[in-house]
């Protein structure tokens, strides 16, 4: 009898169970009536464990997805062989074919993704954009770096949806951008794909990043735009000595205060799909297991639920590289409870899960976690209904001429002044005037850029010289000093009434730093290699005037540059246009009106060195060293002439219910119409902790005609004065406050006011 009713029990258990089965899988995931969550969870209990567990990997084109001779798509044994369960994505399929061709692999390999699977589950194109969309035949921007140097978020916007319309139509979902570091430490290679120094700065150009590429969010269901992944989370622009992969030490107050915001407002503001976590540890936690870092900030706290990304292989590493795992297995269990929801590019972690769930069922529960977020996602993104791309709106709508003058607008707002000795620029194109064009880092069509501004009065010599590298990708060597090429720079100086160098460093000399040892893109050093200093040096002795147009894609210690240059374009990594658009700042048709998103240190010897270091910092200098930075944060100057006066608060007295004006009038004395940042800056006098110097909190660019003014306001508010006290929890405390408000971070007029609790 007993058993009877037991037996019974099971059955009516049994039939429960069924019942809420076929409940749920009863509505049709393909309905595109249903909400997102019930798609979701109608598509889910269909799946295999193995069919989940390939909703979890990403892997990259290279190993054999192709097109072939006629461009037809190709696929390798390997790839047939992952593609029969699914597959969560794939990594840049079509990257160096045009955007027509790509559209229409990327179609055919979308259709055979779901042909092939039971489930018609469709796969994510993933890209990269770090000066556009990472592919052949799109619109190239500047780099991150670049345009944080405009600043100027609403132009970061519109070029970030270019970035999102023009993957789009080459059939990508997902952009593994942007980069959300707070990067100080300028022997890091990857520095350019980073807004620069600042909290603030960085915050509001990674949202409006973000809502650029995702389309406001409205984007990704209409098809228009891409899925954005912020990253990497978190600290991983300070890297212990600047070198890639290496440990992560910052304080748990800096990270809440400085590293996570950006972070935040992606997630709360921008409502970023995607987190990619960062490679190496933070204060000695793998990055990629750390549970209280990607559920407990993210999701617990943020309220996050787009999916996380591991970086390239970083699940693995936890065993064989961070030694924090005892074996692959186990490397792949910490990622998988931390809350990495997709293993990207690894061969030997997520693929164990099917057979670590026959040992631990509980994973199971984990993994459906994981890839109901990747599924919301694909529906999120429409790919369930509009899979495929019209090939007609690609020829339409990518490198759209609105795109290209987008590009050219960027650059010429992003274009930093740092020196401008008596007047050297701009150059007249109305007098008879030889230019010279020289130096390593002129490109083939400089003299023709140039030319198409210049107009017939000047004439240009172009000679570049000498390279700085081999040229290698993976590790390329410095070439020797060459005598012969360096007279031959300074004869043709010679001939000219002036010299433009161009300086600085290029791809070959700062870049990302694989794994391998093979792929080196960090320094020790961040003095300008090769001959370039005895070249100015050598080129200012004929007593003609030196211009300098500074490219390069991390902050170098510029001091002999900055000591014989009559003037100092600093233009970072521009777009396609970069060249021309330099030409319109040097012969006046706009002026400069950049600022510079980092501080420019005068020796490697003074990293880190950030303009919101805390006070205590400054107290000393260092023996034999000038006082302070080369050029300090937000400086840059204009062929305006901007002054700033009657600095003026609605009251003295600020409480955490209340908010204050403070405003400031800034005059264009000069001759020409000319853009400036007006910058506001806070500084806590006394605080329970020790505090930074100053901290940006505002600004706003404008734009006067010669002779005309402008009263610029900021709104101070209560927010602005929090930071993480001594007990960790956000604090707002009495007392005096300064605020600045100038043209840079060590330019300004200041006033002052209390906070009264």
């Amino acid at each position: 009898m007993k058993k009877i009713v037991i037996l019974s029990l099971i059955t009516i258990s049994t039939l429960f169970h069924s019942c809420g089965e076929s409940a749920s899988t009863s509505k049709d995931y393909k309905d595109a009536s249903l909400s997102i969550d019930e798609r979701v969870e109608a598509l889910l209990p269909k799946l295999s464990l193995e069919e989940k567990v390939a909703q979890m990997r990403i892997f990259h084109a290279n190993i054999g997805t192709k097109p072939d001779e006629n461009g037809n798509l190709k696929l390798s044994d390997k790839v047939v062989e992952k593609l029969k369960l699914g597959i969560a994505g794939i990594k840049n399929p079509g990257e160096h074919i045009d955007a027509v061709a790509a559209a229409k692999l990327n179609n055919e390999l979308q259709k055979y993704i779901i042909e092939h699977n039971r489930w018609g589950i469709p796969a994510l194109f993933v890209t990269e954009s770090y000066n556009g969309v990472d592919a052949e035949g799109c619109t190239k921007f500047g780099r991150p770096m670049t345009s944080a140097a405009s600043f100027n978020p609403d132009l970061v916007r519109r070029q970030w949806d270019v970035v999102g319309r023009e993957a789009r139509l080459r059939g990508m979902h997902m952009c593994h951008s942007p980069e959300s570091d707070i990067v100080r430490d300028p022997r890091f290679g990857r520095m350019s794909e980073a807004f620069g120094e600042d909290t603030y700065l960085t915050t509001q150009m990674v949202k409006n990043a973000i809502i650029g590429v995702q389309g406001n969010y409205e984007g990704l269901g209409k098809g228009t735009h891409i899925g954005a992944v912020a990253k990497h989370f978190a600290g991983y622009g300070q890297v212990l000595g600047g070198s890639n992969f290496a440990a992560i030490e910052i304080s748990e107050r800096t990270l809440i205060d400085e590293v996570y915001p950006p972070f935040e407002a992606a997630i709360k503001e921008a409502r970023t799909l995607g987190i990619m976590a960062s490679h190496g540890d933070l204060n000695g936690v793998a990055s990629h297991g750390n549970r209280e870092l990607l559920t407990g900030v993210l999701r617990d706290q943020w309220g996050f639920e787009g999916y996380v990304v591991s970086d390239s292989n970083d699940i693995a590493r936890l065993f064989y590289f961070m030694n924090v795992a005892e074996s692959p297995e186990a490397a792949a269990q910490m990622g998988l409870e931390a809350g990495i929801d997709i293993d990207l590019y690894a061969e030997d972690s997520y693929a164990y899960l099917p057979e670590m769930v026959k040992k631990n069922p509980e994973l199971e529960k984990l993994i459906d976690r994981s890839v109901r977020r990747v599924l919301r996602t694909k529906f999120i993104l429409g790919l369930f209904d509009n899979p495929y791309i019209d090939i007609e709106a690609v020829k339409k709508g990518v490198r759209a001429e609105s795109s290209l003058e987008l590009a050219k607008e960027s650059d010429l707002e992003s274009v930093i002044l740092l020196k401008n000795e008596a007047k050297a620029l701009p150059l007249s194109k109305d007098k008879a005037l030889k230019v010279a064009l020289l130096g390593p880092l002129l490109k083939e069509n400089t003299k023709e850029m140039f030319e198409s501004v210049a107009g017939n009065n000047v004439k240009f010599i172009a000679e570049k010289g000498f390279n700085l590298t081999n040229q290698k990708g993976g590790a390329p060597e410095l070439l020797d000093r060459d005598p012969k090429a360096i007279a031959t720079l300074v004869n043709k100086a010679r001939l000219a009434d002036v010299s433009i160098l161009f300086l600085g460093g290029d791809e070959f000399t700062s870049k990302e730093a694989y794994f391998s040892n093979s792929t080196l893109g960090d320094r020790a050093t961040i003095d300008p290699v090769g001959p370039q200093d005895e070249l100015v040096e050598k080129i200012k002795a004929l007593g003609k005037p030196v211009i300098v147009v500074l490219k390069h894609r991390r902050t170098l210690s510029i001091n002999v540059i900055a000591k014989q240059a009559d003037a100092i374009l600093d233009v970072w990594d521009l777009s396609e246009f970069g060249d021309q658009s330099t030409a319109k700042i040097v012969f006046g048709e706009v002026s400069p009106s950049g600022k510079s998103p980092v501080t420019i240190p005068r020796s490697i010897g003074q990293i880190p060195f950030h303009y919101s270091m805390k006070e205590i910092n400054y107290k000393k200098e260092y023996l034999f060293l000038g006082k302070g930075p080369l050029y300090p944060f937000g400086h840059g100057l204009s062929y305006g002439d901007f002054k700033y006066s009657d600095i003026a608060i609605s009251n003295t007295e600020i409480t955490p219910n209340s908010e204050l004006e403070v405003s400031v009038k800034v005059t264009n004395n000069g001759s020409v119409k000319a853009k400036e940042v007006v910058q506001m800056y806070i500084k806590d006098e006394i605080g329970s902790v020790t505090r930074p110097d100053k901290e940006l909190k505002a600004f706003e660019k404008i734009e006067l005609d010669a002779g005309e003014s402008k009263t610029v306001s900021f709104t101070i508010t209560p927010k602005m004065l929090e930071f993480t006290g001594i007990s960790m929890e956000k604090v707002l405390e009495a007392g005096d406050y300064t605020v600045k408000i100038g043209t840079s971070s060590k330019e300004y007029l200041e006033t002052t006011f209390k906070l009264k609790k």
